[in-house]
This record gives structure tokens, C-alpha cells and sequence, in this order.
């Protein structure tokens, strides 16, 4: 309940500052059972002055202003997709590996090509250093233990799809200001419950209020990042994927999104069959047998599923891939898959948490020797070719696999909000892009400050 985020809504909205006070006092009251009415009313007008002092800083003019005056484009976060692994959220992204990549000068994998991790050589010969960061799913706030878990396997995973080793993580933990503090110890140990199975320790933490005191209720919001070395044979970036390839894929049992799929239908057994950290085995057993270096692309399927990561790879390498449903659909979890499908949601388009090889072809069968060899179920399941796009071999027929414009709905929110494509979607593009535009202007004018 973000009451400073509300008060500059409603003031932009030209509500009065009395109406303002008295939502604001009914609020607060909720939350705040044990505060007196004077102890109320103080907190709230602190918090109407603090807000006015906002107004005034984005209204300033002159360098002061500019820095402080975040650009606008008149497009909501929810409206554009962002987040939802789909069309708009990659432009979004696309914009904004952009303007990170003004910093990534020397980097071996940058934000720009958006791989699942970044590499940068940190030794003169062959030590390249690999990170990672996940954010926890946003809808396991309540169920603190399976976000802090599952955000820290997706930031490992990353990390190893690249082909290094992990040797530390790092956890941003954030709980607004009512959230109890046993949240914290229970993101704290699904965390650890990865660290520990697989021997990467903690590293070093933060743990925050969400927005101080202007941010009242029980959300819960952090990220796990994992960091890695790898030798520079060892790289598997998704720009070498080449034509000729064959694609292999892992058993996918879904990790923070088939969690929240089964958590708010009802399928509460199925969260644990994504309690597992099988892609640890997995990618050692590629490394025990020497493959790695002869794997040309790793990636995990959580991007918006295989329409999302597919595409990006497509676009990336400057390849066509194409898959085969039948397999597919055969290296899906039976209970996760039975439940999408009773769901109707697109397996296809949303996270399953797969490992997905790009190899020479005999390298691609001695991964999947090697990948079943150690209990992890694995198979080819489709080619690279010359081209550009995404197809899905089905009955004899070619589909074309494209990006929606968000992933699959997978909870009955998402269905109301809907997958549709807004019918304004290039006007809101460009908008989008001369916000980035406006923020690009300010970091190249504090850049040449910093250089003076």
C-alpha cells in the first residue's frame, strides 16, 4: 500500500488535499490498529508534506531539475507488459539492455545480447567471470520460502547455462513495513535450502523496509544474484547457436511460475515436483564429459517459455529454430503438464524451467547420453537452420511459434487482464522510446560531469 505513490496519484488527479487525508487516515488505520487517532494524524500530514516536496523537486528547473525529474511516457508498467514475458516486456527490455550496455564496454557477454547471465575476463588468461540476478515471482510474496528458493535456482541456473561454476550468492530482501519478520527468515532459508544442496554459499545480503515508512501492508519483494568463473572454452552464449545444430531439452517440471499456477488453482501438490535442483546435475554431468566446450548454446526455458527464449535466441544467433511437439510435449513434468492442460493454459508459453543444448549434432547425442546418464530425462527435440523465426513441427505441419504479447495466462488475474495485443501498441512504443531517450540525455550529461 504505497502511500506516497497514492497521495502524488490523487493530487495529479486534482483530488483535495481533504480528500487526500481522509483515504489516507482510513488506510493507515488498517494497518496501524494500535496507533491513536493524534498519532494518525500526524503521520499523515508528514506524509502530505513529504509529497508536496516531491511535487516541487519534479517541477524544478535547470540541471537540479533535470536530474531529479524522471522522464515520462504516459505508460503504465501493467498496460506496456513489462513483466509479462511477452512483446511489449522485450521491447521494453531491448531499450533498456540498450542504455546498460553504455557501461559494458570490455564485457564478453552484455546486457545487449540478453543472455541468461553476463561475462566479463577478470584474469589476463583464462578466468571469465559470470553473474547473475533473479527476482523472486511476484506472486509468492506470501509463500516467502518457495520465492527464496526458486529466485535463487533461476539465478544459479543462469549462471551455469553459461557455462560456469557458481561460487556465491548475494540476496536483496525487501519487506513492507507491516510484513512479519519470520518472512525473512523463511525467504532466508529457501534460499539456503539451494546454497546448501548444491555447495554455493551466501555471500553477502541486504534486507530493507519496501519504501520505509511510506509503504504500508505485507508485500514482500527481493532478488538472488549468483556469481561464477568459467573458462573462455567453456562460454556458451546464446549468439553461437549456427545452423546444423540440434536442440536438446531437459525434463521441465516449472519452478516460480508453476508454482504460482498451482498455488492459485488449487493444485497444491504439484509445487513439489518443482522443488529440485536437477539442472545442477545436469550441467556437471555436460562437464564431467568434456562437453561443454564443444556445446555451442545453453539457455533455460523461463523467458515466456519456448515462444519467449526461442525468439530471442532467433534473433540473437540470426538462426531459424525448429521444434518437434511431440517431444516437446513428452519432456513436460506428467503432473505439471496435466495440470496446464486441464488449465488450457499454453504450455508452450510460459516457464518450464527446461535446459535447452544447442550442439554439432554427435555432440548433441553424447549430451543426452550424458544428461540421462546421471537420472536427468533429456532428448532432441528439434534443429537449427539457416533463417529467422520459431517453428513448431506438429502433424506433419509447420506452425509458426510467435510472441504473444504477454505469456500464457497462467492464474485467473492474468486471464482478466487479458493476452491481447493493444490495438495502440506502436503509438505506446514510441512514447516508450523517448522516455529512454530523455534518460540518456541526462546519463550522457552526467557522464561528461564526471569526466570533467
Amino acid at each position: 500500500m504505497d502511500l506516497e505513490g497514492l497521495s502524488l496519484h490523487m493530487l495529479e488527479a486534482g483530488a483535495s488535499e481533504d480528500e487526500i487525508r481522509k483515504l489516507l487516515t482510513d488506510l493507515v488505520k488498517i494497518w496501524k490498529r494500535d496507533w491513536s487517532e493524534d498519532e494518525i494524524r500526524e503521520f499523515v500530514d508528514a506524509v502530505l508534506e513529504e509529497v508536496h516536496h516531491v511535487r516541487k523537486a519534479h517541477s524544478l528547473g535547470g540541471r537540479v531539475g533535470d536530474i531529479l525529474r524522471p522522464p515520462e511516457s504516459g505508460v503504465g508498467m501493467g498496460e506496456m507488459g513489462v513483466g509479462s514475458r511477452g512483446e511489449g516486456d522485450f521491447f521494453v527490455h531491448e531499450l533498456l539492455t540498450r542504455l546498460a550496455a553504455k557501461a559494458s564496454e570490455g564485457a564478453l557477454v552484455s546486457p545487449e545480447e540478453r543472455d541468461d547471465a553476463g561475462a566479463v575476463r577478470i584474469d589476463p588468461d583464462e578466468v571469465i567471470l559470470v553473474s547473475a540476478v533473479d527476482g523472486m515471482h511476484s506472486r509468492l510474496s506470501e509463500f516467502p520460502f518457495l520465492a527464496g528458493f526458486h529466485a535463487t535456482r533461476a539465478a544459479m541456473r543462469d549462471v551455469l547455462v553459461n557455462g560456469a561454476r557458481p561460487h556465491g550468492l548475494l540476496v536483496d530482501l525487501h519487506l513492507a513495513d507491516d510484513g512479519d519478520v519470520g518472512r525473512l527468515f523463511d525467504f532466508t532459508a529457501g534460499v539456503t535450502a539451494v546454497g546448501a544442496a548444491t555447495g554455493v554459499p551466501i555471500l553477502a545480503g541486504s534486507t530493507l523496509r519496501v519504501g520505509g515508512d511510506m509503504v504500508l501492508g505485507r508485500r514482500l519483494v527481493a532478488g538472488v544474484a549468483c556469481v561464477g568463473t568459467a573458462r573462455s572454452d567453456e562460454l556458451t552464449p546464446r549468439r553461437d547457436a549456427e545452423p546444423g545444430d540440434l536442440i536438446v531439452l531437459t525434463e521441465g517440471a516449472g519452478g516460480g511460475t508453476i508454482s504460482t499456477t498451482a498455488i492459485y488453482h488449487g493444485y497444491y501438490d504439484v509445487v513439489e515436483e518443482t522443488l529440485n535442483v536437477d539442472f545442477v546435475r545436469a550441467v556437471e554431468a555436460l562437464r564431467e564429459e568434456d562437453l561443454l566446450s564443444e556445446v555451442h548454446a545453453m539457455t533455460d526455458i523461463t523467458n515466456g517459455g519456448i515462444r519467449g527464449d526461442a525468439t530471442e535466441i532467433s534473433e540473437t544467433a540470426g538462426v531459424r529454430l525448429v521444434f518437434d511437439e511431440e517431444t516437446v510435449r513428452s519432456l513436460v513434468n506428467d503432473r505439471v503438464l496435466r495440470m496446464l492442460d486441464e488449465l488450457g493454459i499454453d504450455y508452450l508459453g510460459l516457464s518450464l524451467d527446461m535446459l535447452m543444448v544447442i550442439a554439432p549434432e554427435d555432440v548433441a547425442e553424447r549430451c543426452v547420453e550424458a544428461l540421462n546418464g546421471v537420472g536427468v530425462r533429456a532428448d532432441v527435440a528439434g534443429r537449427v537452420e539457416e533463417g529467422s523465426g520459431v517453428v513448431l513441427e506438429r502433424d506433419g505441419e509447420e506452425v509458426e511459434l510467435d510472441v504473444k504479447f504477454r505469456e500464457a495466462a497462467y492464474t485467473k488475474v492474468k486471464r482478466v487482464i487479458g493476452e491481447e495485443h493493444p490495438e495502440e501498441f506502436e503509438e505506446m512504443k514510441e512514447r516508450v522510446r523517448r522516455a529512454y531517450e530523455e534518460a540518456e540525455r541526462k546519463l550522457r550529461w552526467v557522464l561528461e560531469r564526471l569526466g570533467e
